[in-house]
């Protein structure tokens, strides 16, 4: 019941946006009575809490399992395995993404956000470490950010620039920065 309700909540955030969702509406695409849903959580904030903490999770697990795979791996190659994992992870649900990063009430679910981005960065920084690169927390911490924020642009703004040419640009980025990094 409980991942019932999370799912309807997911497709209503994502059809409907934040300011739309309502617990009637997820109750009603979940099939289930209002009361039933409020058995399960105390209101709208729950339920949305519920879903984020979800789609956070699958969004990290993407892009650590792409970051653990390639752990021994070093050079452009792990870069652009690394980048192709962390834009099929945020095109997997654009909607959902809006509405995390343009509609969601920011004070009240910083803590997830900041949690996703402390698991990449911490990823991120034993691999640089591991390579050799001095300073690993604070590289990584500028990588993830940048990458970050260009990717989820790019995914919701769709400029008219191609995923493979957005791709490279992020390699010679990432590679451009580490490797002017003294060692």
């Amino acid at each position: 019941m409980v991942d019932r309700i999370v799912d309807a909540g997911r497709a209503v955030l994502a059809e409907d946006g934040y300011d739309a969702c309502s617990t009637n509406r997820i109750a009603a695409r979940a099939g289930v009575s209002p009361g039933s849903l409020y058995q399960y959580f105390p209101d709208k904030a729950a339920v949305v809490a519920a879903v984020i903490d979800g789609w956070s999770d699958e969004t990290a697990e993407r892009v650590a399992a792409s970051l653990a795979e390639r752990a021994g791996e070093t050079g452009p190659a792990m870069v652009r395995a690394t980048v192709e994992a962390l834009l099929a992870a945020l095109e997997a649900d654009p909607e959902l993404l809006r509405v995390v990063t343009e509609e969601l009430p920011q004070a009240r679910h910083k803590q997830r956000r900041d949690a996703l981005e402390r698991r990449v960065r911490e990823l991120t920084a034993a691999w640089l470490g591991a390579g050799g690169v001095p300073d690993p927390a604070t590289a990584a911490w500028v990588l993830v950010l940048a990458l970050e924020n260009l990717a989820v642009r790019w995914v919701l703004d769709r400029p008219p620039v191609p995923r493979e040419a957005l791709v490279e640009e992020l390699v010679s980025l990432v590679t451009g920065y580490l490797s002017a990094r003294p060692r």
